[in-house]
């Protein structure tokens, strides 16, 4: 790669990008044997800023540093953690949940994937729309450079977050939950309501913060490893809008009032809770999400 081409010039103003063509062609020289100087050298003669190109040597080099030192360190198991679960031990048809009934559709060991019916009656699911409604924005996912937030293309719906107990109808549904998965409504995250249209989906992910992303530091702080999610469905989408898990083959049918539950007691691919929002492919799918904490959300 010419180290020109991702500098640019428009009039006298000179406006140049950091791109990750120019961050490969570092790493490039560096695997060839130039020393920094003369890499920094190159670049100022392609027209490079100083500051900028010595800012593009440092970051690059540190992030190949790390990468480099990641690769060649043995992998060291993660250590389980407690987690949410119902109380299933004896295969109960329904529970009771705080101040309702709640039917057991499916219960998966690995992963652990509970289906329950009838967690939320349609009015607690038609009220949270109303509510959420107003507040909707584009979705945003989680940068894992610094732990802030970031519009993501494998996330294509809207949503918004309610505080801890922000209404009566939220603090019901919360106490609920917490006595289902016997986990303690501090521990929680706020509700987060989602919206997706007809083609809106979420791609395969994993919901814990992976520990070797420098982002994951601010926010393990703030109550620890998530360690478990359960997805509500408000209304039912009439095609498509399925929760999914590749790595069992399954899919869970959005059905209005019902909800999906999976935990994960480790940071691992093992746990094999990768999941996914499938596409809408008729109407429209609103769901709510809470993620578990290990210790206090604050």
């Amino acid at each position: 790669m010419d180290s020109r081409s991702s500098a640019q010039t428009t009039g006298e103003q000179r406006q140049q990008y950091i791109s990750n063509e120019l961050r490969d062609w570092i790493v490039a020289q560096a695997r060839a044997g130039v020393s920094p100087e003369a890499v920094l050298d190159a670049m100022k003669s392609s027209g490079w800023q100083e500051e900028i190109a010595i800012r593009a040597l440092e970051e690059t080099l540190q992030a190949h540093l790390e990468q480099q030192s990641r690769a060649a360190a043995p992998e060291q198991p993660a250590t389980r953690v407690p987690v949410p679960d119902a109380p299933l031990a004896e295969s109960p048809s329904r529970v009771r949940a705080f101040d309702r009934d709640v039917d057991v559709l499916m219960n998966m060991k690995l992963p652990r994937v509970i289906v329950f019916g009838g967690l939320l009656s349609d009015a607690e699911c038609d009220q949270m729309i109303a509510l959420a409604r107003p507040r909707m924005a584009r979705s945003e996912t989680v940068d894992n450079r610094t732990g802030g937030s970031e519009v993501n293309s494998a996330r294509t719906s809207r949503g918004m977050f309610f505080e801890r107990g922000e209404t009566g109808v939220i603090d019901r549904i919360e106490r609920r939950i917490a006595a289902l998965l016997s986990w303690p409504v501090e521990n929680g995250e706020g509700l987060q309501v989602l919206h997706y249209m007809p083609g809106a989906e979420y791609k395969p992910h994993f919901d814990y913060f992976d520990p070797v992303h420098p982002g994951s530091v601010p926010i393990l702080k703030r109550g620890g490893q998530r360690v478990g999610t359960l997805v509500m469905y408000l209304n039912t989408p009439a095609k498509g809008g399925g929760t999914t898990f590749p790595d069992v083959g399954l899919e869970v049918a959005p059905i209005k009032g019902n909800a999906v539950f999976f935990s994960y007691d480790r940071a691992h691919v093992d746990t094999k809770s990768l999941h996914g929002g499938a596409p809408v492919l008729e109407g429209e799918k609103w769901v709510a999400t809470k993620w578990m904490r290990e210790r206090e959300f604050v």
